[in-house]
């Protein structure tokens, strides 16, 4: 990545954040696309959505770029990547709203209370919750979901240890693809958060950010298997896959 004295944009992290996250996810565009032709297909034309652990909103600017009349809530317990994503989606025109709100905690969806959503959407995000927190979390979507709305989650749903040939094929696919992007010029996630901390509305955002995570640890990775049966356990009608590549997946539950 080349590094320019003057301080970054907000425009300019969104960018090479979608970049850096690409380097991870080969063929998130795609992720991307199913989930915005799942949209389309299921939802009104001008579906309120909710972008759950949105980041600086890369699912809420996709989704008001392709439906004019859609409105967005956009959610992350990340005051950096928070304030980014009031700066990006303050381009439409206050069809979206961000909201910082901690997945774990008990009462997290108290405020999102004045919204009833069409869809939930999240991306490369709820690995970061324990199987207990993500039955919680799923639980609790179930209960605020009206009958119908949809929830599509894309992430990294890693084969387990008697699935060690596809296992070792994803790992070395997502080497390859990782090598190739940084040899291209795109950030890896260290090097993505230096150049967030140059941005002067950011930096005095970094101490509470370390402090909101500081008791945070990786959590065990839940399986395809588990997010499907705590979805149809938290009371979801149907729920299967719309799109895999290797052990990516776009998971889809109807309520």
């Amino acid at each position: 990545m080349t590094v320019s004295l003057t301080p970054p944009t907000f425009e300019d992290l969104l960018s090479q954040w979608e970049r850096q996250q690409a380097a991870y996810v080969a063929h998130r565009e795609s992720r991307f696309q199913v989930m915005l032709d799942v949209l389309d297909l299921l939802c009104p034309a001008d579906p309120t959505v909710l972008d759950l652990a949105c980041g600086p909103g890369s699912i809420a600017d996709r989704v008001l770029h392709r439906f004019p009349g859609a409105r967005a809530v956009a959610t992350d317990y990340d005051p950096v990547l928070a304030q980014i994503a009031r700066s990006v989606l303050a381009r439409h025109d206050g069809r979206a709203t961000v909201v910082e709100a901690d997945l774990v905690s008990a009462d997290w969806s108290s405020a999102l209370s004045a919204w009833t959503f069409d869809a939930v959407l999240s991306s490369t995000a709820l690995h970061w919750l324990s199987p207990g927190q993500l039955l919680a979390l799923y639980t609790e979507l179930a209960r605020l979901l009206p009958p119908g709305a949809v929830l599509l989650n894309a992430d990294h749903l890693r084969f387990g240890g008697d699935r060690q040939v596809l296992r070792r094929l994803s790992a070395e696919h997502d080497s390859a693809v990782q090598r190739e992007a940084f040899a291209g010029g795109a950030a890896t996630w260290e090097q993505w958060w230096e150049l967030a901390a140059r941005h002067p509305e950011l930096a005095p955002l970094l101490p509470e950010r370390e402090r909101r995570f500081a008791d945070r640890p990786p959590q065990p990775l839940a399986p395809l298997e588990f997010h499907l049966a705590a979805l149809r356990t938290a009371g979801f009608t149907e729920v299967g896959t719309v799109w895999q590549y290797l052990d990516d997946y776009v998971v889809f539950a109807r309520r």
